[in-house]
């Protein structure tokens, strides 16, 4: 193996990243030239080949997502490419390597620091745009389905907005690990989807979810619910919740305020908990990245969990890439590429 010490390549004076010029539409948008990160201790510095696009960012770009203070406030929060630099403390990386990570923001550059611990290796087989569409999405799930909502092998789980990218994975890591999963969607073509994915698909349009869920799992409900809508599927959701199960909440695109029924918590001692990933500290981070570089990344390997791409805008199309995430008729994952 090559070692550390390896000489650095040679970077250059400025790298292109999307600037936020204020809180607004896409068009806010502009890409300008500026100075690479300076690494801080425990970083490593990935030359971005592709990043991932998340709804988070277009929180932020509207103002609306609350920055934990210290972070880069670039848009991106997940990145795929190559370790270009590393910082003096850090151990278990080397430079040239190829990686996939979790940023804490500046995802839409060509260059970006990302603490080590966030960072897994690139899956085997997998390219650049594929990677770059793990981590965010990756994470989220494995730490609301698995480590807060507790999903076993065997048990049901409803899976609000099916055929996002948060509902992909979801379908992906359930399949996985064993879990019977059932998920909501829109259209015939995102119901196909779920279906294609190991789902059982509920087109919300035509039914009412609760009352089809309710008959797909012969009246028993579900264990598990991974919801990304949020106050005006409460009701719904603790209705649909079997005894001991648990509801985690992971968005708010259905509000933010509902009127809350005690009773069905304390007959089916029920779970309500939540949570968002980017408020998260390095370690509870790199821990999750443990977790899934030893239960999913050997699926990944074998072929298995890929993630469900839905389209590659260039870096100069960013607002365009923004404007078809927010259009909600994609399915899958939007990805940049800046190679």
């Amino acid at each position: 193996m090559s070692s550390k010490a390896a000489p650095s390549p040679v970077l250059p004076a400025s790298m292109r990243f999307v600037d936020c010029t204020a809180v607004g539409d896409p068009e806010v948008m502009i890409i300008r030239h500026g100075a690479l990160p300076t690494l801080a201790a425990g970083e490593v510095l990935i030359n971005v080949h592709a990043a991932g696009v998340n709804r988070p960012d277009i929180l932020q770009r509207r103002g609306l997502y609350p920055m934990p203070a210290g972070v880069n406030p670039v848009l991106g929060l997940e990145v795929a490419g190559e370790i270009v630099a590393i910082a003096p403390d850090v151990s278990g990386w080397q430079l040239g390597d190829r990686v996939c990570a979790l940023t804490n923001g500046g995802g839409y550059a060509d260059y970006c620091a990302v603490p080590s611990g966030q960072c897994l290796p690139m899956p085997i087989g997998l390219s650049m745009q594929q990677a770059a569409a793990i981590p965010e999405t990756f994470f989220t799930v494995w730490a609301n389905l698995v480590q807060l909502g507790h999903a076993r092998a065997g048990e049901r789980v409803l899976i609000h907005g099916g055929s996002s990218g948060i509902g992909t994975t979801a379908l992906l890591l359930g399949r996985e690990l064993g879990l019977r999963c059932f998920a909501t969607a829109g259209s015939k073509e995102k119901c196909q989807l779920i279906e294609d994915l190991g789902g059982v698909a509920v087109n919300y349009r035509e039914h009412d979810f609760a009352e089809a869920i309710v008959q797909l799992s012969d009246g028993e409900g579900v264990d598990v619910i991974l919801d990304i809508v949020g106050a005006n599927y409460l009701e719904q959701n603790l209705r649909l919740l079997a005894n001991d199960g648990r509801l985690v909440i992971i968005g708010m695109m259905g509000g933010i305020s509902a009127t809350l029924n005690l009773m069905p918590i304390m007959l089916k001692r029920l779970q309500i908990t939540g949570s968002t990933l980017r408020a998260r500290s390095s370690a509870q981070k790199a821990a999750i990245a443990e977790q899934l570089h030893a239960r999913v990344w050997p699926a990944l390997a074998a072929g298995r969990c890929l993630p469900v791409i839905d389209q590659v805008f260039a870096l100069e199309h960013v607002a365009d890439a923004h404007r078809h995430l927010e259009s909600g008729d994609g399915m899958g994952k939007v990805v940049l590429s800046l190679v």
